[in-house]
């Protein structure tokens, strides 16, 4: 796996800084005589060189005008608005509310033929029943603090999730054997859930596999939760962010480890068994 799930907004920060770096450069200018020109300090100079600070569009702007290259800024500006883009905290994301966020998704899916989603903590929001997403979506509005649309965005999420059972989409889903007995919500929406985990796992679309607590020794050890689309984005998510991964190798890397962790999962009567012995555990 990567180091760091956010590596490849890193990498797509340093990407800009390496060619406001050598605008400056070709221009014959120094870091401090920069700093003049722009009308800040040296350090700021240093700090986006080293992509240790994103600039600003101002920022490249008055850095291109310094550097006698006003006809690059736009191109650059764009650049870093995708490099920012990868690294997207949750909190400003769900500032317009958790109903937009889940609509945000659509245009995705809809172009989405393959879908693997792996997860060690929560149902996929793909197979979430009602009481379910509105268990896990109030924690979220709850960690936040952010105004509490749940309702909606519950509402939006099921909708959403109509396109399980489109033409067109296939699901590779798989869950760790925790997310069977993690509590969401309570016994009769946790039932209920898991219930449509054995109906929905039988869909000709999906392959729903559960890693069991079993498993011989693991060359993949549990991760963060991960989604891949085709095989063009992988989509990470934290505690505090959402980093999209675009990177063919780091790509190649999630790949890897999702076919391991698929190669430890149990399907069909195994999985059921799971899940059935997870809701006769029920309180």
């Amino acid at each position: 796996m990567p180091a760091s799930p956010s590596s490849s907004a890193q990498a797509a920060r340093e990407i800009v800084a390496t060619r406001l770096r050598e605008l400056r450069q070709d221009a014959g200018i120094t870091g401090t005589e920069l700093a003049v020109r722009c009308g800040w300090t040296h350090p700021k100079t240093s700090r986006i060189e080293n992509a240790r600070t994103s600039p600003s569009a101002s920022d490249i702007r008055l850095w291109c005008r310094a550097c006698g290259a006003d006809d690059q800024a736009a191109d650059i500006i764009a650049q870093s608005r995708n490099a920012e883009s990868l690294y997207v905290e949750w909190r400003r994301k769900v500032r317009a509310g958790l109903k937009q966020l889940q609509e945000s998704y659509v245009p995705l899916f809809k172009a989405t033929e393959l879908f693997r989603v792996y997860s060690a903590s929560l149902v996929p929001g793909f197979l979430q029943t009602e009481g379910y997403a509105t268990g896990v979506l109030s924690s979220v509005a709850r960690l936040q603090d952010i105004p509490d649309d749940v309702s909606d965005a519950v509402a939006a999420r099921l909708e959403r999730s109509r396109i399980i059972q489109e033409p067109g989409h296939r699901f590779v889903l798989l869950i760790e054997e925790a997310v069977l007995r993690y509590k969401v919500g309570d016994s009769e929406a946790m039932a209920a859930q898991l219930g449509h985990l054995l109906t929905v796992g039988a869909l000709p679309a999906v392959s729903l596999g559960v890693i069991p607590f079993s498993s011989p020794a693991r060359p993949v050890s549990p991760r963060e939760t991960f989604h891949v689309y085709d095989d063009t984005m992988v989509a990470v998510e934290l505690l505090t962010a959402r980093v999209t991964v675009t990177q063919p190798s780091e790509i190649d890397l999630y790949l890897k480890a999702f076919g391991q962790l698929r190669r430890l999962a149990v399907y069909g009567a195994e999985a059921r068994a799971l899940i059935l012995n997870a809701i006769e555990t029920l309180d």
